[in-house]
């Protein structure tokens, strides 16, 4: 059995894949590729949705991100959070609004992140910065 961190994390990639109501066929190819490499595409919980035979709903995903960091989570948490899903919301080259607005969400659970009011703008640099350092390690 695989760690129910791991799953939980695939399973939040997954809905956020979902927020805006689509999966894109780059998402596609990063969720399979990212189940694999964590050892869960064949978890009982991650098949249904890695195949899609199950969409999720964007609060479903809400949900999952609550209960993956907890009532208190630390900055490092969030910020490991907010890494792992820039490469996926990034994959397809587009940040819809949807992801774009799950990434402020995730932003103002941040301790660190005193004012809890960052601009869109800001996000969208730190999710550049951070899907390119992510490619950088892919080359």
């Amino acid at each position: 059995m695989a760690d129910k961190n791991v799953i939980n994390l695939v399973k939040i990639l997954i809905g956020t894949a979902w927020i805006d109501g689509t999966i894109q066929p780059e998402e596609r190819e990063y969720l399979n590729r990212v189940a694999k490499e964590k050892g869960v595409a064949d978890e009982a919980e991650i098949q249904p949705l890695l195949h899609e035979f199950t969409t999720v709903k964007p609060s479903e995903c809400y949900e999952w991100v609550k209960q993956y960091l907890g009532d208190r989570p630390t900055s490092e948490e969030c910020q490991q959070l907010l890494e792992a899903l820039s490469g996926l919301i990034y994959s397809d080259g587009i940040v819809a609004t949807e992801e774009a607005n799950l990434l402020t969400e995730l932003q103002s659970l941040d301790p660190n992140n005193i004012s809890g009011d960052h601009s869109s703008n800001t996000i969208l640099s730190a999710i550049r910065s951070l899907y390119q350092r992510w490619i950088a390690k892919l080359e």
